[in-house]
């Protein structure tokens, strides 16, 4: 090979070279911005999934606390509920206690008097001492609202009295209570046990 042929060979060789280097550097920035594309969507889909990583732990942690809340909630409800039932049959047991106690000195006074009548003490005093005895049982009674109706001349009521027999009477108008057979009681506002009475006809 000449010497011009060699200049020539190494002019086409250092063109080429140019070429390719030229167009190495011009596909070069779109092949960077497509890595740096892929880098940042890798990255967010990576922040994503550990963004919902942490929701969906923090989530769990939520419900695992409100499971937790809501089995003390039924575990308590569940103490009240016995503990209750349990006040409800005690008060049923022993609603009566605080009567009793106050009868006990009624039942006391009948002792003595049942006592002193056993020792040939005198009628009168007996009676009187009865007499004591039962105001004072009427007043424990009515303490604890029990009331005595008052029914003759009363209209008859079905609701209060219960009538058992009825007779002619001049004195009351037809429909009205001419005598009691038996009495009727009120406890506060309710009857406890219908007055048993004779109604005029």
């Amino acid at each position: 090979m000449s010497k011009h042929e060699q200049e020539t060979a190494t002019e086409h060789n250092n063109d080429t070279a140019s070429a390719t280097e030229q167009e190495v550097m011009d596909t070069a920035p779109e092949t960077a911005g497509e890595a740096q594309d892929a880098n940042e969507a890798a990255f967010e889909e990576e922040t994503g999934a550990a963004g919902n990583s942490a929701r969906i732990a923090e989530l769990s942690k939520q419900a695992e606390e409100s499971q937790q809340r809501l089995l003390r909630a039924q575990a308590d409800f569940d103490n009240f509920r016995r503990r209750t039932q349990k006040e409800k049959e005690e008060l049923a047991q022993y609603a009566s206690m605080k009567l009793i106690t106050e009868l006990l000195p009624v039942i006391d006074n009948f002792g003595r008097a049942i006592e002193a009548s056993k020792s040939g003490g005198d009628v009168e005093s007996f009676a009187k001492g009865v007499d004591m005895i039962f105001r004072q049982l009427e007043q424990v009674l009515q303490q604890e609202g029990l009331k005595q109706m008052e029914v003759v001349g009363e209209p008859f009521n079905p609701e209060f009295h219960a009538a058992v027999m009825t007779v002619e009477s001049d004195e009351y108008e037809e429909g009205t209570i001419v005598e009691e057979l038996q009495k009727g009681y009120l406890l506060k506002e309710k009857v406890l046990r219908p007055a048993m009475v004779k109604v005029s006809g």
